[in-house]
């Protein structure tokens, strides 16, 4: 792992009965990136991204965080790690933009 990532998901893997969504996919991201994934439906992108959101569970596979192993059980922990989601669709307030939908969903701060 380059010490420049920032995110990385190595050989993840998801499968759902009859279903292999993700397989042994490696994603990197560094600081100051931009990514997009692209890919037909039913091609994984919304599963690799609800693993990382801690909405799925990989069956194999491994994330780091500044090069640090972690465990993403749960959106909490994901949060905890500043990772942040913008669902598609459903789960957008429609009349806010994508930046109030991203602030939404931030804990608030106490001094």
């Amino acid at each position: 792992m380059d010490q420049k990532d920032t995110l990385r998901m190595k050989g993840i893997t998801k499968q759902f009965p009859g279903v292999l969504a993700n397989d042994n996919i490696t994603f990197e991201l560094r600081a100051g990136e931009v990514h997009g994934l692209l890919g037909e439906n039913g091609a994984g992108k919304s599963t690799l991204m609800n693993i990382l959101y801690g909405l799925h569970q990989a069956d194999s596979g491994k994330i780091y965080i500044q090069g640090e192993k972690v465990e993403i059980t749960s959106p909490r922990v994901a949060v905890d790690h500043g990772i942040g989601m913008v669902h598609q669709h459903f789960m957008l307030v429609d009349n806010l933009t994508a930046l109030e939908n991203v602030i939404l969903g931030i804990p608030p701060r106490h001094p």
